[in-house]
This record gives C-alpha cells, structure tokens and sequence, in this order.
C-alpha cells in the first residue's frame, strides 16, 4: 500500500530540501511519490494503479503519496501546477516529474525501464 507523507515524513524518508545542498535522495530503494487532491477525477483514476505497483514492486520500489491541499509546502517546493504529478525518483541521479495521468502499462514501463526493477 502506498504510504501518505506528510512534510515531515518527507524530509525524514526522502530529501530535506530546508538543509540546502543539491538532492540527496535518503532511501535505499528507487521510489515514486503521486501528488494527488482528494477532489482531483484524474486522480482518482490513477490511484488504483499507484496501489496496484505498490503491491508489485514491494521491497523493491518506495510508492508514497502527498495530498497537495494538506502539504502545500511540499506542492510548492516541486513547483505541482497540475495534478497528479508522478515524481519519479532513482536511487542516484536527478528526480524527474512526470505529470498528467498515466496508464499501467506507461507507469510500468518507467519503473522498469527508467528505474531498472524487474517486475
């Protein structure tokens, strides 16, 4: 199951931003965070497919999510216009947001693909 961040929680699991310095991503295994709003329809329909990954990369892939209107800071600190946003996450190297909803099938092809985890 995907697990809801808070501000905190992210701070504490994946990157603190309010240290300064360029991106260190703090977990051991590659991640991805879907920014969603509880009123949001795309949202709505990608979230199965979050918690469905979540069920098949476990112990291989970090899936969070933030509710963009209880952490506008998070929103704000990764520039979220438009929501879902996917924010793609390697273990080395620069996170990358991919926005819009998504099928399976292109939500499988970059974890395995982008982020090398077989399925």
């Amino acid at each position: 199951m995907a697990e809801l961040l808070t501000t905190e929680a992210f701070k504490e699991k994946v990157f603190d931003y309010t240290a300064g310095g360029e991106w260190k991503y703090k977990g051991s295994i590659p991640g991805i965070i879907d920014f969603y709003a509880e009123w949001c329809g795309p949202c709505k329909m990608i979230a199965p497919i979050i918690e469905e990954m979540a069920k098949k990369y476990a112990g291989k892939l970090n899936v969070w999510k933030v509710d963009t209107d209880a952490e506008p800071e998070l929103a704000m600190q990764f520039g979220i216009s438009s929501i879902p946003s996917i924010l793609i996450i390697p273990l080395s190297g620069t996170p990358q947001m991919r926005v819009g909803s998504m099928s399976k099938a292109a939500l499988e092809k970059i974890i395995e693909g982008d982020l090398g985890i077989s399925g």
